[in-house]
């Protein structure tokens, strides 16, 4: 027998569920779009590593599988097409000459950056009569989501 503090809650998990299901399904096709509009033949998954690149500015081809939670063979894979489009670059490491960092090249990241501001005008579009506080709610509440899914 559930009380109806435990229906509640079971109800808004359920409601969660749903709305985060709605919002992957999306965030997909939109990674899709945004990756071909950087290149035609850019994979849709390749976007987010770009983001990753972009974020911390270079990462060994390892710790961009480990954060992805990707076989070596798959991150190898495409980054070695980005490199072949021109949009990452590989670079010594200078803490093991052994090892090689992946960067954003300069077209790289011009695109990037012209496919990231068409992508926050659709935010702000989708968003305009959202005020401040709420826009800024919402990237409150999936951050500490996000953090929470990390540790888990």
């Amino acid at each position: 027998m559930v009380d109806e503090a435990g229906a509640g809650v079971e109800g808004a998990l359920e409601e969660l569920e749903r709305e985060l299901s709605v919002l992957l399904r999306r965030a997909r096709a939109s990674m899709g779009e945004m990756a071909r509009e950087l290149h035609s033949e850019l994979e849709p998954g390749a976007y987010g590593l770009l983001v990753r690149l972009e974020q911390v500015g270079s990462e060994r081809a390892t710790d961009l599988a480990a954060y992805f939670g990707v076989g070596k063979a798959t991150m190898s894979r495409q980054l070695r097409a980005l490199c072949d489009l021109g949009l990452v670059a590989r670079e010594p490491d200078p803490a093991d000459g052994r090892a090689y960092l992946m960067k954003l090249t300069e077209e790289g990241r011009r695109r990037f950056n012209g496919v990231r501001e068409a992508r926050r005008g659709r935010y702000l579009e989708l968003m305009k009569s959202w005020d401040r506080g709420e826009v800024a709610e919402l990237a409150r509440l999936l951050h500490r989501f996000n953090e929470h899914a990390e540790q888990a």
